[in-house]
């Protein structure tokens, strides 16, 4: 089956991915965008499933200050490499997540860290990887960080957060 470039040019504005992983999926689908955009997050989850065991030793911490000042965070988000960390996709995704941080005041990185017995508001999600995506509702950040790892070939990880909010101090 023959792929147009305008096609495959679509799906990679869609899913972000490389030209030949693009072109391999709409072959595989038969041309259909539909199915090759869920075979190619199948395959991200994948890849960033083979990386998880990867030590996270460089990264940066990003600042977010929402207008006006009253609300901050601070998050240290974490790669394999400098190389990858100095990239503008890593800083853009450092950024958006704290912006989540500031917007949806999540308690804990990941579920794993909830002591048990702790008592969670039904409809609450305190967890920022399981938190909706503020952007885009249809992903959680952990949907978010895995199509960067799909990108960039590397393990990325949130180590922590910080939020800071005028006039609110933790108890």
């Amino acid at each position: 089956m023959e792929i147009s470039t305008a096609h495959i040019k679509e799906l990679r504005e869609t899913c972000g991915a490389g030209i030949m992983d693009c072109r391999s999926a709409l072959i595989e689908t038969n041309g259909d965008l539909q199915k090759a955009t869920i075979l190619l997050k199948e395959r991200g989850c994948a890849k960033a499933a083979k990386k998880a065991d990867r030590v996270t030793a460089h990264g940066l911490a990003e600042t977010y200050v929402h207008t006006g000042g009253r609300v901050a965070a601070m998050v240290e988000l974490n790669c394999e490499t400098d190389f990858v960390a100095r990239t503008d996709e890593f800083k853009r995704l450092a950024h958006e997540i704290a912006m989540q941080v500031a917007a949806m005041n999540p308690t804990y990185v990941l579920a794993e860290q909830i002591p048990p017995g702790t008592i969670v508001p039904e409809g609450e999600v305190i967890c920022l990887l399981d938190q909706s995506f503020i952007k885009d509702p249809s992903k959680t950040i952990k949907d978010l960080i895995v199509e960067v790892i799909a990108r960039v070939g590397e393990n990325i990880r949130v180590s922590r957060f910080a939020r800071f909010e005028v006039g609110v101090y933790p108890e």
